[in-house]
């Protein structure tokens, strides 16, 4: 699927029950950004569960959501779809921290030389505060026990309190382990008082950043991969003078009505299997590779690969929420998902990824991966058609051959002999697309 709108694509109409149920109350604008955020919030209830991707590689269920978009456009309406997921961990989280209060209290009231007791043992506290420092997230993770953390951002640069020196990086780092099967971070102190911890980072995460801030946030990690990680969505601009967008209401009936997929999801464990999921990312896989040899672009292309993991995720995610049944309306939402995931970040970072990579060559006017290379041409074109074409697009005229070859083994295009100023000349016929 290849898409020149300026808009992102459409939603389905068909939802799948729980996505429908979680946007009842949500109008009708917002509808799209809040099916993308609720994933993060959703996976974060797995536990020591896992999935075989396409490449054989098992992925938990990690999902990172950045929401972009102007100001005033109503990024808060992720906040209460996601309050209600969160609803039970933020229960056994709240008994928790009063026994984490109790003992520092405790602490705090004997002398330094005075028998200390222990730091409790089984605190699980899943939701941390955005401006954790490290030592005090590398403490929490290892606590967790392979729970998930989890947090939202009302701001991304809230993630700044992460990076360690003023300088430092390390909020990228925990972006790209989170997603990373396997990962290892920790640190090493030499203080008897202080964290000492290697663990595995399990984080999922929602942030809401204006377009502008979010483009300057990852403006220098471009090419470090926390871009092609994370799940983008956003909201589309409003009319001026448009009506006021009107929520509808929450109430216990919608919390009884979430409960059973939430409790789904609690309860699994291991390594799920689920072929109707394979199935699909192996379709997704190859449309991406199709939109790829179409646009013969490289940026596109590599945010795919994440992106349809991304995409897949959710897919198993619905399918243990659904007590390990496939709907059929699984397959719409997740296609429309990845593709809507790859619109925003070629949108938002295409052109500038683009650059980065090659700075020698002027994209100024390019929009990566966003056209067609084939509707460019006429039914029937030549070879310097295609070569004039492709240094129209910014792509250099050397590819052509191998281009055209691939179209030709593809089935987009077939040879032809025609006469063309009295001579045979050799064309290419534009078969599909």
């Amino acid at each position: 699927m290849i898409d020149d709108s300026p808009l992102p694509p459409p939603m389905p109409e068909q939802l799948p029950a729980l996505i429908e149920l979680l946007l009842r109350s949500t109008p009708e604008v917002y509808r799209p950004a809040v099916a993308h955020a609720v994933f993060p919030a959703l996976g974060a209830h797995l536990h020591r569960t896992s999935f075989r991707y396409i490449d054989n590689v098992c992925h938990e269920a990690t999902l990172m959501n950045v929401l972009m978009a102007g100001t005033g456009a109503g990024k808060d309406c992720i906040s209460e779809p996601i309050n209600r997921i969160m609803a039970d961990i933020r229960q056994r989280d709240a008994e928790n921290l009063r026994r984490e209060r109790e003992w520092k209290e405790e602490v705090t009231s004997k002398g330094a030389n005075k028998d200390k007791r222990r730091r409790p043992e089984g605190l699980v506290i899943q939701e941390i505060d955005a401006d954790m420092t490290n030592p005090a997230f590398v403490m929490r993770t290892a606590e967790a026990d392979g729970h998930f953390l989890y947090t939202k951002m009302n701001e991304i640069d809230q993630f700044d309190a992460l990076r360690g020196s003023a300088r430092g990086q390390q909020q990228f780092q925990i972006m790209c382990l989170a997603f990373d099967p396997g990962n290892r971070y920790g640190q090493t102190r030499v203080g008897a008082a202080s964290v000492t911890e290697k663990v595995c980072v399990r984080f999922n995460w929602n942030a809401s950043t204006t377009i502008l801030k979010g483009k300057r946030y990852f403006s220098r990690v471009l090419t470090d991969g926390p871009v092609s990680r994370i799940n983008f969505c956003t909201i589309p601009e409003r009319e001026i003078g448009a009506e006021m967008p009107v929520y509808g209401s929450y109430g216990p009936e919608f919390d009884e009505e979430l409960r059973p997929y939430i409790d789904c999801l609690c309860r699994a464990s291991g390594e799920i299997s689920c072929p109707e999921a394979s199935r699909l990312a192996l379709q997704l896989r190859e449309e991406c590779a199709d939109c790829a040899r179409l646009t013969q672009n490289r940026v596109y292309e590599n945010l795919s690969y994440r992106a349809t993991v991304i995409a897949w995720l959710k897919a198993c995610v619905l399918y243990v929420a659904s007590g390990c049944r496939w709907d059929p309306t699984f397959d719409a939402f997740v296609r429309w998902s990845l593709h809507y995931d790859l619109w925003c970040k070629m949108e938002f970072f295409g052109t500038a990824i683009q650059e980065a990579i090659l700075t020698w060559n002027d994209q100024s006017g390019a929009r990566p991966g966003r056209q067609n290379l084939l509707n460019l041409l006429p039914p029937v074109f030549s070879l310097p058609e295609a070569v004039s074409m492709r240094v129209s697009q910014g792509l250099d005229a050397a590819g052509t051959c191998a281009m055209l070859r691939q179209w030709k083994h593809r089935g987009y295009v077939q040879m032809e002999v025609m006469l063309r100023a009295g001579k045979p000349t050799e064309v290419y016929r534009r078969l599909q697309f």
